[in-house]
């Protein structure tokens, strides 16, 4: 019985990705944070209702929210909740102090960003990755592609 509960312990399972975040930024330095969720909006989330393309991390008031995060309303709510219910709400993200005041050193230094790249469950909760990013040139994203199709190319020779 312990082995089976060592094992579940690791397991994450993840909800959504943030493809465009690999494309568009240059990933530095990636961190685990919480998010302040409804009810009903982590069983949207298990059911993977979530998208986190245009989603970005702001800092306010040493606090820090995840914005523009499309979290759909949960299918079987009932009485009227849905009508009052903002999909794409800031959402407060939970970390420690001595993080936040890292991440906002960061962000205050010229071309840096913090993005979402995951969501997923740990343990039972609804986990964010984030990462400190810096934005790709143009010709960063031409160069990418373009790799990318070269070992496409060498996938389909051999």
């Amino acid at each position: 019985m312990g082995d089976h509960m060592k094992s579940r312990s690791r397991d994450k399972k993840i909800i959504a990705t943030n493809r465009k975040a690999r494309f568009n930024y240059e990933l530095l330095e990636t961190l685990e944070a919480g998010i302040v969720l409804d009810g009903g909006e982590v069983k949207s989330a298990r059911s993977g209702g979530v998208n986190l393309n245009d989603g970005y991390v702001g800092l306010e008031k040493n606090e820090i929210f995840l914005y523009n995060v499309n979290i759909s309303p949960y299918k079987f709510t009932s009485g009227g909740l849905e009508l009052k219910y903002n999909p794409q709400r800031p959402r407060k993200l939970l970390l420690h102090k001595k993080e936040i005041i890292k991440l906002q050193n960061k962000v205050n230094e010229k071309g840096f960003a913090i993005v979402p790249t995951e969501v997923y469950f740990k343990n039972g909760l609804v986990k964010v990755e984030i990462a400190v990013a810096k934005g790709k040139k143009l010709w960063d994203k031409r160069e990418a592609i373009k790799k990318r199709e070269v070992e496409r190319e060498i996938r389909k020779i051999y």
